[in-house]
């Protein structure tokens, strides 16, 4: 995560969605190809080295899961050496859900948490679906230069058209996952998805909760956030847990991997899952950018 001022506090831990109990029933579990624990492990393993090997290392993992040819490419973003990576597992329509997390790092640490988290489950989430009949077109993304700015984030989504801006259903954002059980950014998030996403947390027994994160800065979801895409923007931090970002305690022995491969399990489930229903007809994301980068932008207050 992108953060100055990071060392304020949290904002409230609670349960993620008030849902009414008859709701949970309502909930189906579809068929996916979970990533084994070894497997996982293994790419989060693939931490070590300087942001432009980590790039690598991501589009290897790709390639490992079958991401190869037209399906993967490098987007330029002005002041990176390294590129975005984006891999494409198409449906039967235009219509995308967007998941992304960002590779680079600070000098501080060695950036397990923050975010090879979440970049290197990309290719086993990618895993998870790319056997089973999709409507969606799933774009993955590992983005460069969140820390120092959103670079990659903010170009990516800038060359995009209104049209292809229309098709993007959902964007789910990854960043500093494993530090403990899944948490939710609430107020950066769209209240459908939250609904789904509690209810596959029902359905398959797994742990989520929301822990607001306002006062830490910002993030890749925020670029889509102010262009009206709708947003999930998972995480796994606490008041605890909020010493490890930037510094030398995140490492390799910062992330709780039992409870990182849940996220895993949570998201997959989640994916396969919001890839059947579409969101309701005229349904509109109602979030606003954070105030780091409403000033960054010179964007009005809401």
């Amino acid at each position: 995560m992108d953060k100055q001022n990071y060392r304020r506090a949290l904002g409230c831990i609670a349960p993620l969605f008030s849902i009414c109990v008859a709701q949970l029933s309502a909930a189906q579990v579809v068929t996916f190809e979970l990533a084994g624990q070894e497997t996982v492990q293994q790419r989060l393993a693939q931490y070590k080295g300087n942001d432009s090997k980590r790039e690598l290392a991501l589009k290897q993992m790709f390639m490992d899961v079958g991401c190869t040819g037209d399906q993967l490419s490098e987007q330029a973003v002005p002041k990176k050496k390294q590129p975005n990576v984006l891999c494409v597992l198409s449906g039967t329509t235009a219509d995308v859900i967007l998941v992304g997390g960002h590779f680079d790092h600070v000098n501080n640490g060695e950036g397990v948490a923050d975010n090879w988290s979440g970049a290197s489950l990309l290719p086993s989430l990618y895993q998870a679906l790319a056997n089973k009949p999709r409507e969606h077109t799933f774009v993955f993304i590992g983005f460069t230069g969140e820390e120092d700015g959103l670079l990659g984030s903010e170009f990516y989504v800038s060359h995009l058209s209104a049209e292809q801006l229309g098709k993007i259903e959902l964007m789910v954002n990854l960043d500093t996952l494993g530090l403990g059980p899944t948490k939710v950014w609430v107020k950066q998030s769209d209240p459908v998805m939250l609904s789904r996403l509690a209810k596959v947390a029902a359905a398959t027994r797994l742990p989520v909760t929301s822990a607001e994160i306002g006062s830490l800065g910002e993030s890749d979801e925020e670029p889509f956030i102010a262009r009206k895409v709708c947003t999930l923007v998972v995480h796994s931090l606490t008041s605890k847990t909020l010493p490890v970002l930037h510094s030398a305690l995140d490492n390799q022995h910062s992330i709780q991997f039992p409870e990182y491969y849940d996220t895993y399990r949570l998201l997959a489930a989640f994916l396969a899952r919001a890839d059947e229903p579409s969101v309701p007809q005229r349904h509109a994301c109602a979030a606003e950018p954070v105030e780091m980068y409403r000033r960054a932008h010179h964007l009005a207050a809401p």
